[in-house]
């Protein structure tokens, strides 16, 4: 009787869970809760500092037109200079407090993953839009800087440097955890090569600035 009773109880037994645990395990590193929290969290403190910077100079510009920010190197590097186009201030106020806002919602989601939380398939696909259009605001900053303001933004391209690694890891995670639904062998080359796309992405911006300034570089400027 024992026996029959352990043979009922072995066969109703449920399984072994075995769902969650292994698809996590077969994540890319860096889409893992705590390193991507981690990775946020860096990324939304640099941009968030950088936009906090812009926006101390911004205030003193507008008291002092005439004020020399800390990043006038000379005609080509000057925040001063690129404060004082119509770029800057694209929504009829200065850009930079955009990424207050936003980088501030980066640094939030970070901490709430470090401290255990769980958001719904809405926020990720929320935060995936925000981060998107801010990567297409940035590609738009860096093109008018590039080709129509011709002077470059230090504060501005760290900013561009935290919106790179950001919207390229947000994008693979949300693909990875099935947010955004992709290809499984897509999927897997998007997870193996996110660092590839992130470095190819910054030698892309480097090379383009050398080539947009290779004037300076050259010494042919007049400067």
């Amino acid at each position: 009787m024992p026996s029959t009773a352990r043979g009922n109880l072995d066969h109703h037994a449920p399984p072994p869970a075995a769902g969650p645990a292994p698809h996590r395990d077969t994540l890319p590193a860096a889409v893992r809760d705590k390193p991507f929290a981690w990775l946020l969290l860096v990324t939304g403190v640099v941009g968030w500092l950088a936009s906090g910077a812009l926006v101390l100079e911004k205030l003193q510009v507008l008291q002092d037109p005439n004020h020399v920010t800390a990043c006038d190197v000379n005609p080509w590097v000057s925040c001063g200079t690129v404060m004082k186009t119509w770029q800057s201030s694209l929504f009829g106020f200065p850009n930079m407090f955009i990424g207050i806002v936003a980088f501030a919602v980066i640094i939030t989601t970070a901490m709430g993953i470090l401290a255990g939380a769980r958001f719904s398939r809405g926020y990720w696909l929320g935060l995936q839009a925000g981060v998107t259009l801010g990567f297409a605001f940035v590609v738009w900053l860096w093109s008018q800087a590039l080709y129509a303001i011709n002077v470059l933004c230090p504060f501005c391209m760290v900013v561009w440097a935290a919106m790179i690694p950001m919207f390229v890891w947000v994008t693979i995670r949300n693909i990875s955890h099935g947010v955004i639904k992709a290809p499984a062998r897509l999927t897997k080359v998007l997870g193996d090569s996110g660092w590839i796309i992130v470095a190819l992405l910054y030698v892309a911006v480097i090379a383009t600035i050398f080539f947009a300034f290779l004037h300076v570089f050259a010494g042919t400027s007049g400067y």
